[in-house]
Formats: structure tokens, sequence, C-alpha cells
């Protein structure tokens, strides 16, 4: 596996705690706004170029934490009629957290306070929502740990990391609604609309 430079290591150690993460990635990080499927930069990239969308945040995300001493490893989520979600996972005692570059303020950071990830995932249904309003997370998959792609590099790898993309698609997923379908949920009322659209690029 080819380590961080020197410079990259200085940096993610200053990121010691989570939140500094979700701070860093929210303050020194653009949103990344090419088209989808344009790129999938590495860690090494996006602390170079100072841009991500959500997959290539949280990868950097899961990065720093794994310099924490975290293992590094990603959710993803599903959506209908949306973007899909990636976060960054950690653990403090035994309760999930989460980190996440998005375009949307309440599709970041959580506290480890969940002693699920059902219980995690279920905290973001309400912020998560397309332009017409609707409720659109739908399913979440396994946590994945990327050491299983330590043999591409991809901390630091200079190309596109589709293959962990393509990884996460496949994964089965785990429905949010079990034996009943979500329908007749209420559209999101316009003060969380504008709320969660705060700040968006």
């Amino acid at each position: 596996m080819v380590p961080f430079s020197a410079d990259e290591t200085r940096i993610l150690s200053r990121l010691r705690r989570p939140e500094r993460i979700q701070e860093f990635l929210d303050n020194s990080i653009a949103y990344n706004l090419e088209p989808d499927g344009d790129t999938l930069r590495s860690p090494r990239r996006v602390l170079r170029d100072q841009v991500a969308h959500c997959l290539e945040g949280a990868l950097l995300a899961a990065a720093a934490l794994r310099v924490a001493g975290h293992e590094p490893r990603l959710l993803d989520l599903e959506s209908v009629r949306d973007d899909d979600h990636v976060l960054a996972l950690f653990q403090h005692h035994g309760h999930w957290g989460a980190i996440g570059k998005s375009n949307y303020a309440g599709l970041r950071f959580r506290e480890p306070v969940y002693r699920t990830l059902r219980e995690l995932v279920l905290s973001y249904f309400e912020h998560y929502f397309n332009e017409d309003r609707e409720k659109t997370l739908r399913n979440y998959s396994r946590p994945v740990n990327l050491a299983r792609f330590d043999r591409i590099n991809w901390m630091t790898s200079e190309q596109d990391l589709w293959p962990i993309n393509d990884y996460l698609v496949a994964l089965p997923h785990t429905p949010l609604f079990r034996n009943r379908s979500p329908r007749g949920l209420a559209r999101v009322d316009t003060r969380l609309f504008h709320a969660g659209k705060h700040g968006q690029v």
C-alpha cells in the first residue's frame, strides 16, 4: 500500500476527532459540481484538488479516521427518485456515528449515539429529500471496510476508484420499510426544505 506523504499525514493527523474531520470537509473541501460519473478521486487527490462529492468526501473521511486509529468503513444509502449517499462510519463505546460530505445540511455529521446501524440510518430519513420535497431514503448497505481495497491503494491512488463505487452498488441493501409500503408519507415542509438546502452550492 502506497503511504501518504509527510505533508498529507500532517494534515490528516490534525483531524484526531470525527467532528474535526467533518469541519475539514465542510470548510476546506469545496463541493464537487462535476457531472456524476466524471471523477472518483482518492483521498490524496481530494487533498490536492480541495474538492469532493459525497463518495469522494466519505473516502477522505475514512482515510482520516484510519489515521486516527479507527477502521476505515463506509455505509451506502439508497434512495428513490434521488441520488444515493455514502457516509464514513465510526464507533465510540459500541455506538455508531457518521461523517458525510453533502450539499444538504442534514446529511452530514452524526454523533456516535446510535446503538444500531438502522437507528443511525433512520436519523437521516427526514432530511433525505428531493426537489419535489419527497422523502426518498429507502435502503442501506452493511458497513464496508476499505482495507479490502488496500491492494488498489485507495487512499493515495492517482486513478479514479471505480471498483469501490461498483462494489457499493452491487452490495445487498436492507430496506428501511419491512413488510409495508412507505406510501402516504408527508412532503417535507417549507421550513425543513429551506433549512436542508442552507449553504447549498
